[in-house]
């Protein structure tokens, strides 16, 4: 990659500490390496094993899995930064990239914060404040209002004023939390509440503003750039409107079909939105344009750190983004923006399953196969961890093309050859974005991919059944012949005509007959027995079920007395249990919130299948497995 500086401060950096995680750390730590730059890496007890801590020259323990413990543990990370000789702290993105505290600290330790000045974290950080200051430098705003300070029949004057409908959001904080539509005044007062709760919870400040609402929403964002010698450049916009629950799924640059003048208006708006906090390093000014009306461009937000899909940016540039950020903290200088070529589309691979509603996936990641001739940013490999204290992002996966339908195609083919078994993923889903015919039109609004849900579970594929079928017997053979060690094994003739009989998460059956010619397919057991059989970016898990265990499904299929859903409550993920609703041996009905279990910063209540009575299998505080019985409710002819 190409840079468009020249370093004027001949000290430079020797070592720098990463304070973060996962692949924004070991994405920092290849730039380092290429710089000749020591690296030291942090990590809580969670992460001891982790890529990030391997890859880098020094690693430093920050404290335990939580993150409040260890990663956003101000006071520990200058400690790491201090013990290791690190003149300089990069931030990567989440955690304390935004962070006032980090900022000051590491001015008073005499540290290089790789970021912008406290100040503009400040004004940039608080929605509301960041909305007022850009509009005096002719930024434009969404028509709206900040709610701080007004009573809630102040704000329904305001509202009023403004026009129905409105978006409530909070004004701390990100990721769409606290987030409300208000269609008319008559809900405009519970919204304010559920807003507020939220936003107290979450960020600790309930502070509110209230913006009209765009129907067709398309969310651009503009990558910025800037110096201590008071120039700010824009290397180009990004397309972020592929959105679910206001997290971003797919990004592309440049955007899709923009038009020139407001592609223009875009780039001077930011620039000026940057300017206007003198901004120093990578920064990113985040707009809606109307889909229905491409030329109105609102400010919503910026973005004071490096950005999750800043890859694209890179590859249509040319630039390395963490280099270039280096050097401005070094007292360098900006050169011209380079022009932007071809077309760069990235996806975001989660440990999720779209499938049950994207609860999040936790295991021990069995194979990890990146595919040839594109960019992979992974922060996990083969035998790592995925927790449930973290983002569950663990990969994305970057193609480049000379357009946009060739990148589209590339990014398809790559993530049909992207393998992960052990925990679910979004590749499957991913790869319905790519053919979707919107996407492919460039017709996107945020609203489009909540247009697909829910999702059809597919059955496995006869192929993926075969090789399942085939793992499962050769597992067999080799426990015999563990069990009969110093004998002769001899395999069963009959071998070839076995069936296996296996149950999805889903609690389908399939039977896998022998004489399928596997596919092209990836399979392997995890520790609790099940097979994960991937096939072109598809995974599946398969629990064996044993003659017994089918014989009692049969018994149970019988009994006009079970109902369809069985007794069990089965915990969706793993996790921990952080609330129980009911006492053992309440009266419950269906759907009743039985417990609750977090894992990956989201939590999932766990319900009744049916009417009965309430067991409960598990307390608060317990860590559970997936699909682990943490409560059993009986109806009373059972009993």
């Amino acid at each position: 990659m190409t840079s468009t500086t020249t370093v004027r401060n001949p000290n430079g950096f020797d070592t720098i500490l990463v304070a973060n995680r996962g692949e924004i750390a070991r994405r920092i730590i290849r730039t380092l390496r290429a710089r000749g730059i020591r690296s030291v890496a942090v990590f809580s007890d969670a992460d001891a094993g982790a890529p990030h801590v391997t890859e880098a020259d020094l690693a430093m323990r920050l404290g335990p899995a939580p993150a409040a413990e260890s990663y956003l543990d101000i006071d520990a990370v200058i400690a790491a930064a201090r013990a290791s000789g690190a003149q300089a702290i990069h931030p990567g993105y989440g955690f304390l990239s935004e962070s006032v505290g980090l900022a000051e600290a590491c001015t008073e330790s005499g540290i290089v914060f790789i970021g912008p000045s406290a100040d503009a974290l400040q004004i940039m950080g608080d929605k509301a404040r960041a909305r007022e200051h850009v509009a005096r430098s002719g930024v434009p705003v969404v028509p709206g209002f900040d709610a701080r300070g007004l009573s809630d029949a102040e704000i329904g004057e305001e509202a009023e004023r403004v026009g129905f409908p409105l978006l409530v959001k909070p004004s701390a904080g990100g990721g769409g939390k606290g987030m409300e539509v208000v269609e008319d005044a008559a809900g405009l007062g519970s919204a304010l509440a559920s807003a507020r709760r939220i936003a107290a919870a979450a960020f600790g400040d309930d502070a509110l503003i209230l913006e009209r609402l765009i129907r067709r929403p398309r969310h651009i964002e503009v990558q910025v750039f800037g110096d201590a010698h008071g120039r700010v450049i824009a290397l180009g916009e990004r397309e972020c409107t592929l959105q679910r629950r206001h997290q971003k799924v797919i990004e592309e640059a440049p955007s899709a079909g923009i038009p020139e003048p407001t592609r223009a208006r875009l780039l001077d708006s930011a620039v000026k939105a940057a300017q206007s906090v003198d901004y120093v390093g990578a920064g990113t000014v985040e707009f809606l344009v109307d889909a229905d009306r491409q030329d109105e461009v609102f400010f919503i937000e910026m973005n004071t750190r490096l950005q999750v899909e800043h890859p694209v940016t890179e590859a249509v540039t040319g630039l390395d983004l963490v280099a270039l950020q280096i050097d401005v903290a070094a007292g360098g200088s900006l050169g011209p923006a380079p022009r932007p070529s071809g077309h760069a589309v990235e996806a975001r691979v989660y440990a999720e399953s779209p499938e049950r509603g994207f609860v999040p996936s936790t295991g021990h990641v069995l194979l990890f196969d990146a595919p040839p001739g594109v960019r992979v940013d992974a922060a996990v490999e083969t035998g790592s961890e995925v927790t449930g204290f973290y983002d569950p992002m663990i990969a994305k996966v970057i193609a480049h093309a000379d357009d946009r339908a060739a990148a589209l195609h590339l990014l398809d083919e790559a993530l049909g050859r992207t393998t992960v078994l052990g925990v679910d993923t979004n590749i499957d889903f991913l790869r319905q974005l790519c053919r979707d015919p919107r996407v492919v039109a460039g017709d996107l609004d945020t609203g489009l991919i909540e247009s697909l849900l829910p999702l059809r579970r597919r059955p496995p594929s006869p192929s993926m059944l075969s090789a399942a079928r085939e793992h499962l017997l050769a597992r067999r053979r080799d426990d015999a012949l563990e069990r009969r060690a110093g004998q002769v094994w001899k395999r069963r003739s009959d071998e070839s005509a076995v069936e296996c009989v296996f149950e999805t998460d889903a609690e389908e059956v399939f039977v896998a007959a022998p004489g399928t010619a596997p596919g092209r397919t990836s399979v392997a057991s995890d520790s609790d027995g099940a097979v994960w059989v991937s096939e072109d970016g598809r995974t599946m898990r398969l629990r064996p079920l044993d003659r017994r265990q089918r014989l009692l499904r049969r018994l149970a299929a019988q009994d006009e007395r079970v109902t369809a859903s069985g007794p069990d409550a089965r915990a969706p993920m793993p996790g921990s249990v952080v609330a129980v609703h009911v006492a053992d041996g309440d009266q419950v009905t269906a759907g009743t919130s039985l417990v609750s279990i977090e894992a990956m910063k989201m939590e999932h209540p766990v319900v009744a299948p049916h009417d009965g009575t309430v067991r409960l299998l598990v307390a608060e505080g317990d860590q559970v497995r997936r699909d682990q019985v943490v409560a059993r409710v009986t109806m009373e002819e059972d009993r």
